[in-house]
């Protein structure tokens, strides 16, 4: 339903976009929504729980390395494309793509569905969101430059402004606003999704206002997805084979794999706007399509994911985590239900009950959370 929402909004700036005043108000509009979805953010996350999970080091590195030092690099390739398959505008989209940190609820999300390590796949979105506040713009700048639309020095300091410091004040008042946000926890994710929603109305608003659009073809469209059907398949077995090779066991595996392999389009709408200005909408036409790709890619993998036959003997390394780091860290650190070391709800994991206590296995260990 929120992709259907999604593509309504986008018709909607086609048909009707903002213009003269009314485009002001919409953009002062988006900046102020953009502002409080940071906020909410720093105020959601667990400063406890953040910590606790330093303690997995290797798996958060091995996300990181997938989201902006492979992502990236794909992207530089990717030039070579241009101008047999992709215009320069399209490129520089799709760099700015490879660039945006990872998501978090749907990382979380596919992650619990093909019973990987859920704790592990929390921390590591949210880590990979707070380095994208620093490490995005400062690559877009470098990567990027002048060419895609103002992206330069004043706009790292104007994403600092606008982003990192509502993150930094809601991590301050996240104790006296912690009870607030769980009880309205359903009103903020559609304060979220609104938010999301008013940035992409004024970016293709813009677009259509200055007639960019024509440079936008089907066949270009094609092409363009054609490019990033491949950069998602070459990042999910990636991250999964990589991960592999690195000595990670299979719940922390599926962990990398889907929070290595996605991009944010929460994080990543609000940056495009700051850093490309009116040219926003050109770089934010591929980051749309990726992120639509990458949830169907997706669910379909973790159902596939969640079929596999699970490790049964031992209760430490065998179960996907190297030698205490998988479950023993985030899992105690309040993810709200109890996993084990697979990173699921024990109950998943439990054999039938037969009068006696078991011997060591998954299936008691694991109800403790």
């Amino acid at each position: 339903m929120y992709i259907l929402v999604l593509l309504a909004t986008v018709g909607l700036a086609v048909l009707l976009p903002a213009r003269g005043t009314g485009a002001e108000i919409a953009s002062g509009a988006a900046t102020a929504a953009v502002a409080l979805l940071f906020f909410l953010y720093g105020a959601r996350l667990s400063t406890r729980e953040a910590l606790d999970g330093l303690k997995h080091w290797r798996l958060h590195v091995t996300v990181l390395a997938c989201t902006f030092v492979a992502f990236p690099l794909l992207g530089l390739a990717a030039r070579g494309l241009v101008p047999f398959l992709l215009t320069d505008p399209l490129y520089q989209g799709l760099l700015f793509l490879t660039l945006v940190p990872s998501t978090i609820q749907s990382s979380i999300a596919f992650t619990s569905m093909a019973r990987g390590n859920v704790p592990a796949a929390i921390c590591a979105g949210s880590f990979s969101s707070l380095a994208g506040l620093v490490l995005t713009p400062l690559l877009a700048a470098l990567l990027l430059g002048g060419s895609a639309g103002g992206v330069s020095a004043d706009s790292v300091v104007k994403i600092v402004a606008q982003l990192l410091v509502p993150f930094l004040a809601g991590q301050l008042l996240r104790r006296r606003l912690g009870s607030f946000l769980t009880r309205h926890r359903r009103a903020l994710g559609l304060a979220d999704r609104g938010a999301i929603l008013l940035v992409v109305y004024t970016a293709f608003s813009a677009g259509m206002v200055q007639g960019i659009w024509h440079q936008v073809g089907v066949a270009r469209l094609g092409a363009l997805l054609a490019v990033e059907a491949a950069l998602l398949t070459v990042m999910l077995l990636l991250s999964w084979y990589g991960a592999r090779a690195l000595g990670f066991g299979r719940a922390d595996r599926v962990a990398i794999q889907f929070a290595g392999s996605k991009k944010s389009l929460a994080a990543g709408l609000p940056m495009a706007s700051v850093l490309f200005g009116a040219h926003a909408s050109m770089a934010v036409l591929p980051l749309m399509l990726f992120h639509q790709m990458q949830l169907m890619v997706c669910a379909v993998v973790a159902r596939r994911r969640s079929r596999d036959p699970l490790p049964e003997e031992g209760g430490g390394s065998a179960n996907g985590s190297p030698a205490g780091s998988g479950s023993a860290s985030p899992a105690g650190s309040g993810s709200g239900s109890p996993a084990g070391a697979e990173g699921r709800p024990a109950p998943a994991l439990t054999r039938p009950r037969r009068g006696g206590p078991s011997r060591s296995g998954a299936g008691t260990a694991t109800r403790s959370g």
